[in-house]
């Protein structure tokens, strides 16, 4: 990229990319895949990168701080941060960079770690958060997905929503008649004025639902309205949880800002296995939308990723070519979905694990609190309607209250003789630990394979979440 080695200017490569941007964008509405809104829409986007780059830098500031670490170029080929650190002044929009950043206020922070000899810790979870902040997305890119899969997917609607509006006063055959028009037609032009181009193809004979109609189609996204990842950052987390209080502050802070959520850690229907959450942020104004992409993962999943690319890609080709490689695509889906399904099981041990060696220091503090209400852990980790219904928490915790009283469980070497209530009282608190930390599995039969109590009660937990998705 013709960045610092050719022009040594980072401001003057990125006008000379904003040019070549226009001129992409311009060729694309003179050849007829885009339309006059389109190509107006990406023109916004595409120009003045520099001062759009700074507003993304600006929100990244905002919600982690200075930087922990060296600034280092970041090469998408083998997921490393080449070695060489780059200054603060040269970072820039054409090439993608990664930092570490602390994640202040975690609420796991210091809570795992590991004693070693003399006064060594060893940290199991930290609060760094590794955030890869990647260059502008291609406008050769951005052009494919908006006359691609979002273009088919806003043509689908279209049709849908004529469809649903006229059956409702004319007979199935006059709505299916127009349905067809509908894709005839914007299958043949690139089209984004959805409501001029369907009452035309309806005419005369639908006048007194044109309202309706129109009202309906408004709603519509357009396909270059669904292009949210222009600008785009990755946050890598070790825990579920910290990644969800890092989503809940940005909405806290800036709920104006917020254009869509989108949270599939715990999802076990969504076909590729992704778990991880996304963010749609405007960093523009109210009357120029400019959204940032923010992905939240957990560092297990992002190693997987890498593995899955590949597949990813050709996927996403085939789509693009609109070719019907079902045998193809099929064999891609249930590789991936493999390779997610291991990224679960190993996840989920290193949460069993971290449940073995939070259980004595909570059975501890809960002994020691002498019932009083400030212990250390209380009310950590929160359950909240973002994890599961509270049905399914209190219907969990009523099982492990009956499986403590039953002596299913029992605290093993305490200190102390224990209550009944103190007893109950630790195993609530790890089966609520375990619900906001661990991730659902999309299949049966799986455990993590241990002997202790603690493993024992984790996949006892496991198995009770398993029970509630096989009812549905």
């Amino acid at each position: 990229m013709p960045t610092n080695a050719e022009t040594k200017d980072v401001f003057l490569a990125t006008r000379l990319q904003d040019e070549k941007n226009k001129e992409f964008i311009d060729s694309a509405l003179k050849a007829g895949r885009i339309d006059e809104a389109t190509h107006d829409y990406l023109i916004s986007l595409y120009s003045d990168s520099m001062d759009w780059f700074r507003e993304v830098f600006l929100y990244i500031g905002k919600c982690f701080g200075a930087p922990k670490a060296a600034v280092h170029v970041y090469d998408y080929e083998n997921d490393t941060a080449i070695n060489t650190p780059i200054a603060i002044v040269d970072i820039n929009p054409l090439e993608p960079y990664v930092v570490n950043h602390r994640l202040d206020g975690d609420p796991m922070r210091n809570q795992f770690f590991v004693a070693t000899q003399g006064h060594k810790i060893d940290l199991a979870v930290s609060s760094i958060v590794t955030v890869i902040v990647a260059a502008q997305k291609k406008v050769s890119r951005a052009i494919d997905k908006i006359t691609g899969k979002y273009y088919k997917d806003y043509v689908n609607e279209v049709a849908q929503a004529a469809y649903s509006v006229i059956v409702k006063t004319q007979p199935v055959a006059a709505a299916e008649a127009v349905r067809d028009k509908i894709l005839d037609k914007f299958s043949k032009t690139f089209i984004t004025d959805a409501s001029a181009a369907v009452l035309g193809i309806i005419g005369s004979g639908h006048q007194k639902i044109a309202a309706n109609l129109v009202r309906a189609l408004d709603k519509i996204r357009t396909p270059y309205a669904r292009l949210g990842d222009v600008w785009r950052i990755k946050c890598l987390f070790d825990l579920v949880p910290q990644a969800r209080t890092f989503i809940e502050r940005i909405c806290n802070m800036w709920p104006d800002k917020i254009i869509a959520v989108r949270d599939r850690f715990f999802d076990i229907t969504n076909p590729r296995g992704y778990r991880d959450a996304k963010l749609i942020l405007n960093i523009g104004t109210k009357d120029k939308v400019v959204p940032m992409e923010i992905i939240c993962q957990v560092r297990t999943f992002f190693e997987f990723e890498h593995q899955t690319h590949v597949s990813y890609e050709k996927v996403r080709v085939d789509e693009n070519k609109k070719e019907k490689q079902v045998k193809t695509v099929a064999s891609v889906s249930q590789a991936t979905e493999f390779l997610h399904v291991e990224g679960v099981k190993k996840y989920n041990s290193m949460i069993c694990d971290y449940v073995e060696s939070l259980f004595d220091r909570i059975g501890w503090n809960i002994l020691y609190s002498d019932g009083n209400e400030d212990m250390l852990f209380e009310g950590f980790p929160k359950i909240s309607t973002v994890y599961y219904p509270q049905k399914i928490t209190d219907a969990i915790m009523g099982k492990v209250d009956i499986a403590v009283r039953n002596e299913v469980f029992h605290v093993q070497n305490a200190p102390a003789k224990l209550t009944r209530d103190q007893e109950m009282r630790i195993f609530r608190w790890m089966a609520r630990f375990i619900l906001v930390t661990a991730m659902p599995y999309s299949y049966t039969n799986w455990s993590v394979k241990t002997d202790t109590v603690a493993g024992k009660f984790f996949n006892f937990i496991m198995k009770e979440l398993q029970r509630y998705y096989n009812k549905q």
